[in-house]
């Protein structure tokens, strides 16, 4: 995951290119290899907009990032690190996949696009049976458990669905289910293709997926249910509060909203979501199926008006309240269209894509059927093929030629010996002339798409770019990790003596072991002020005043410094029972136990923060050391230029 970031990263601040025409302005040099002064002023207008840190927008310091970046590069590739096995094998993965989004037919792609939205935009309500049936069952298996179902068919439109639920489904080989509503890419495409295409009240033909053969009966179509914005207050299951557990602490949340409290103060006071908390618990917006916990959405969606509040649930994550802030329908075509094509592609209706790829990429390199070769592979097969014993006769023909694409000459070899290493022993018994054939199509599809794959780099500038900037991230990656993160980590004794030379930058902040009581009522609060100075527990105070299933006071205990979300910036950390502080929308006293000042951290103690800082000085070493190794020339009258022409942009 950190590699996967740390590229990313690189993409933003440095975004290579591939090596520009010698006729190009050369900036600077690094151990005489030229970096243009064109790509510099591309990357920097590229990111621009995208850094925070204001330094990187000034011409001088970001050409002394993107100097030092190049030093690297340079090392990297001097120790051989673009080609060790970890790193091919991870830059032809990304490739592969960075090859998807190029390798497609728009026509198709944008007619499933505008398919695709019209079905997240209007759901359905179906119900199903399905016959489970294996993907290559006999041809007198396939007819039974057609007219199986045609049969069934009858009797919904006749009986309707549940009597025929509670009579066929088996949970084994028949299933027999309500389905609920669902909308685009939450069934499998030809699943869902049935379902949209059939009436409401009508039951569909019988019709094939991977998992057999099944009949649809949609009962209802509606729009979707669009999107939600809520606000929500979290308690994790599993926490420091040394008092009450999680589902007890949401109770007691719960009742002061009830009471009228702020769901926003509480939400800052007690949510245990920090992305969220200093929010009034604001969730960033979201649709059906995009959230991981289902128990969340049902119960968002459940809410009917903007500020209706959930009573208390347990997801995975923990126990929540949730205020609905805003709800709305489904987003325009526009809008989606980008998400959708990407979904559009992942989903198996993508076949549909390929299918056209393939007729278009056979137009392209001149690709001409060769029916006696399939002939002659159909003559050589036996029954060996179906025990995975099957092998290529001595006399096989290897050398010959199979196909030609474009420049790439396949021979009766290469499809010979898939052949043999796709036999499988639980091969359904097809003829010879079926097995030849769909063999030959996914081969031959599987080399077109290699072939273009393979070359696409030359065929698109766009393409070409992005992969260099992922397989420079890679390098640096692993530069960076070989040189100064695990070197950092691992180096006990020179991290030791930069902690002993630097002591004073790692200081515990000043600390009180408390108990922090809350409420938004003022005068409960000063009863809990006294109770405490009484020397009342937490327990017994909030028995006392919490009564009548009111919850008038929460209490929060441990080891908190002033940023602590219990305690206000003003709080005097002093041992006793301090005096009443105005926090958000309640009041909080503290019964401070014990003062903990300042002083200084252990090695244990500060040690991450040891690594981090020692890395940043090893790092900077290390980068005066590469500027020995490759020196560096700038052009100065070009970056002259450079600048002149970035201030004009």
């Amino acid at each position: 995951m950190f590699r996967s970031i740390y590229v990313l990263i690189c993409f933003v601040v440095f975004a290579a290119t591939q090596a520009q025409t010698t006729d190009k302005p050369v900036l600077f040099t690094v151990a005489d290899t030229p970096v243009y002064s064109e790509e510099f002023i591309r990357i920097f207008n590229k990111n621009l907009d995208l850094v925070k840190d204001e330094s990187q927008k000034d011409v001088d310091s970001y050409l002394e990032l993107f100097i030092n970046y190049k030093l690297k590069i340079k090392e990297a590739q001097a120790k051989g690190l673009d080609t060790m096995p970890t790193y091919v094998r991870e830059l032809s993965n990304y490739k592969s996949q960075l090859a998807k989004n190029y390798l497609t037919d728009t026509k198709v792609t944008d007619a499933l696009v505008e398919e695709a939205y019209h079905r997240t935009a209007n759901e359905v309500k179906a119900s199903h049976v399905l016959i489970r049936l294996d993907e290559n069952a006999s041809p007198q298996d396939t007819l039974k458990a057609y007219n199986e179902l045609l049969k069934l068919r009858d009797r919904i439109l006749k009986e309707g669905f549940q009597p025929v639920q509670k009579e066929v489904h088996n949970g084994k080989t028949v299933y027999a289910e309500n389905l609920g509503y669902f909308s685009a890419f939450k069934m499998v495409y030809d699943f869902e293709n049935a379902a949209y295409t059939t009436k409401v009240d009508d039951v569909s033909m019988p019709f094939k997926t991977r998992f057999g053969y099944h009949i649809v009966l949609v009962e209802d179509a509606r729009p979707s249910r669009g999107e939600r914005t809520v606000a929500h207050i979290m308690i994790n299951n599993k926490r420091d509060d040394k008092l009450e557990d999680a589902e007890t602490r949401i109770h007691e949340i719960y009742k002061k909203i009830q009471q009228g409290e702020s769901f926003e103060s509480l939400a800052k006071q007690f949510s245990e979501d920090r992305s969220s908390s200093e929010n009034g618990g604001k969730l960033a917006a979201f649709s059906g199926g995009q959230l991981s916990s289902t128990e969340f959405e049902d119960v968002a969606f459940g809410l009917k008006n903007e500020g209706d509040i959930s009573a208390p649930f347990e997801s995975s994550f923990g126990w929540h309240i949730i205020k609905l802030l805003d709800k709305s329908e489904v987003a325009d075509f526009n809008t989606m269209k980008s998400e959708l094509e990407a979904r559009v592609k992942r989903d198996s209706r993508s076949q549909l894509i390929n299918t056209s790829i393939v007729n278009t990429l056979k137009q392209r390199y001149n690709v001409k059927d060769n029916p006696e070769a399939l002939a002659y592979f159909e003559s050589i097969m036996n029954e060996g093929y179906f025990l995975g014993s099957w092998k290529l006769p001595e006399d096989f023909t290897a050398a010959k030629t199979l196909v030609v694409i474009d420049a790439k000459t396949i021979t009766y070899d290469d499809f010979g010996q898939y052949l043999f290493k796709n036999q499988r022993r639980a091969i359904s018994r097809k003829p010879f002339n079926a097995i030849v054939k769909e063999n030959y199509d996914a081969f031959l599809n599987a080399n077109l798409i290699q072939y273009q794959e393979e070359n696409l780099e030359n065929e698109s500038e766009d393409f070409a770019n992005i992969v260099t900037e992922y397989r420079d991230g890679l390098l640096l990656f692993d530069l960076m990790e070989t040189e100064i993160w695990n070197a950092s980590k691992t180096d006990s004794v020179a991290l030791q003596a930069y902690f002993n030379a630097n002591k004073n930058k790692y200081n515990w902040r000043k600390r009180i072991d408390a108990d922090v009581a809350s409420s938004s009522n003022k005068k409960v609060i000063k009863k809990a002020q006294k109770m405490l100075e009484a020397g009342q527990s937490p327990e017994a105070i909030k028995e006392a005043l919490n009564t009548n299933g009111v919850v008038d006071v929460i209490f929060t205990s441990g080891i908190m410094d002033k940023e602590h979300q219990a305690v206000t910036a003003d709080m005097s950390f002093e041992k006793g029972v301090s005096k009443i502080y105005r926090h958000d929308a309640a009041y909080v006293v503290a019964n401070v136990k014990e003062v903990l000042p300042e002083s200084p951290k252990t090695y244990e103690e500060a040690k991450g923060q040891i690594i981090s800082d020692y890395q940043v000085v090893k790092e900077k070493q290390w980068l005066e050391s590469l500027e020995q190794k490759y020196p560096v020339k700038v052009n100065e009258s070009v970056l002259k230029n450079v600048k002149a022409e970035l201030k004009n942009n």
